[in-house]
């Protein structure tokens, strides 16, 4: 992302429209719905900033509002499905992921790197209850994640040391890792093993594993995994059975990927 000075320097840089975008970006889980004020203050926006950008969305229809609150409408839905569309990333992906859940009975999934998060793009899901539950545009904090450290672990030197020194690695579980030089060394031994496994860090019950999808630099432009609870498998066990289907898939997939340029450019551009 560019800093202020990259922008402020950038004359086709439009202020305006990253303040919009930053008004749609605010609504979430936690925050469905939002008077004016709230939403200043989540943006860091201006009451005046917030109210243009909020009236805007109304009549281009991204947002309602309800007596003092505003909300997102569906027709959002529509950025994600021009990606979807334009992309074909499922048509390629979903297939060897429906095949590593079919042999596994986990739910399995393809995430690329947001920020400091992860970012499921496509998503196969089984019949049994999660604590969590995941699909396309589902994000978690990728520190405490199998695929976020899988993609952390093959990023170029500057971005994982920037993402290192910059997070805040808050304790989702008493056994999520939080230190820096404890995360570094986690990584560190996810690149020597090709894989990541966690186990009860997201979430208590939960276990999954996961493998990069590498460009041809060796740099990780996404990862897949196999997610299911601490009942069903141990660490161990996840590793020896799951490991080898992950595999591959992965080089199937990596293949495929590797054909459509364009494609591997938007999932991680230069």
């Amino acid at each position: 992302m560019a800093s202020d000075d990259e922008k402020h320097a950038d004359t086709e840089y439009l202020t305006t429209l990253e303040r919009g975008l930053s008004v749609l970006r605010a609504f979430g889980r936690e925050n469905p719905q939002m008077t004016l004020s709230e939403v200043a203050e989540v943006t860091g926006l201006s009451p005046a900033a917030a109210r243009r950008c909020l009236n805007t969305l109304v009549k281009l229809g991204y947002v309602a509002k309800y007596h003092r609150n505003f909300l997102l409408r569906p027709e959002v839905m529509s950025f994600a499905s021009a990606y979807l569309d334009s992309m074909s990333l499922g048509e390629i992906v979903r297939p060897h992921l429906q095949a590593v859940r079919d042999e596994t009975g986990d739910s399995s999934s393809l995430a690329v790197l947001s920020g400091s998060d992860i970012l499921y793009l496509v998503h196969v899901s089984t019949n049994r209850m999660v604590r969590l539950a995941a699909g396309i545009g589902t994000r978690f904090p990728a520190y405490a994640t199998s695929l976020g450290r899988a993609m952390l672990a093959f990023e170029a030197d500057d971005v994982r040391n920037g993402y290192l020194d910059t997070g805040e690695f808050a304790s989702l579980t008493e056994h999520t890792v939080t230190s820096r030089a404890e995360l570094e060394q986690v990584l560190m031994q996810v690149r020597r093993d090709g894989y990541s496994a966690v186990k009860d860090e997201l979430d208590y019950g939960l276990i999954s594993i996961a493998v990069p999808i590498l460009d041809e630099s060796g740099r990780s432009m996404a990862a897949i995994n196999c997610s299911t609870s601490t009942s069903r498998v141990g660490l161990d066990e996840l590793v020896r059975t799951r490991l080898p289907v992950l595999q591959n898939a992965t080089r199937h997939i990596q293949a495929a990927l590797r054909r459509q340029p364009f494609l591997v450019r938007s999932v991680h551009p230069a």
